[in-house]
């Protein structure tokens, strides 16, 4: 696991775009700016780009590779096409499942079960139901949390561009294989339900 993971504080950028295919986030320190993070969707088809600009786009296949500034990879994220609910996978850096997402079919703002490599269930990643808050839960104990950014006005209505704030909390572990779904989950919530 990249030592980047055991950081309990994220802002995840969406790069804003007016007429973009493609999703592209940065992944910085809110306390220095530090850009600690890329995550770049470049294996994207022709086919999949033409359906982004219609109203299939949450149907298409994705692929998210996380890796640090100078190259190294971390995580990939990575969805086929997705007829009603979509079931995410997640790859270490050497290209190994260590789980995924499967979404829930009723739920307000929004679920996924969090799986490890066996599709054991480890937690699950719940929205609110006006979908600015996420939460990590396994019973009641919370893991992390995700908070969308506000970004102003303008940028909001005009483009599609989303911020948001993970804080993981200090009860994970460091090199706990959970902080690297956590992350992952992020791109997911972005990517099937804000999409």
């Amino acid at each position: 696991m990249h030592p980047v993971l055991n950081r309990n504080l994220f802002l995840v950028k969406e790069h804003v775009g007016f007429f973009k295919a493609a999703n592209n986030y940065d992944v910085f320190d809110p306390q220095s700016g530090e850009l600690i993070i890329e995550c770049r969707e470049e294996k994207l088809g022709i086919f999949t780009r033409l359906l982004r600009f219609t109203d299939y786009k949450r149907m298409t296949p994705f692929m998210i590779e996380l890796h640090s500034p100078d190259g190294r990879p971390i995580l990939t994220v990575k969805r086929g096409v997705s007829i009603f609910l979509s079931k995410v996978d997640v790859l270490d850096e050497n290209g190994t499942r260590i789980g995924g997402f499967k979404q829930r079919f009723w739920s307000l703002g929004g679920a996924f079960a969090v799986l490890g490599p066996n599709d054991e269930e480890l937690c699950v990643l719940k929205g609110t139901w006006t979908g600015w808050e996420f939460s990590f839960r396994y019973g009641d104990q919370e893991f992390a949390k995700v908070s969308k950014k506000w970004t102003g006005l303008g940028k909001e209505f005009f483009t599609s561009a989303d911020n948001y704030v993970l804080q993981i909390l200090p009860t994970v572990p460091a090199n706990n294989p959970i902080r690297q779904l956590i992350m992952a989950a992020v791109m997911c919530i972005d990517m099937v339900l804000k999409e």
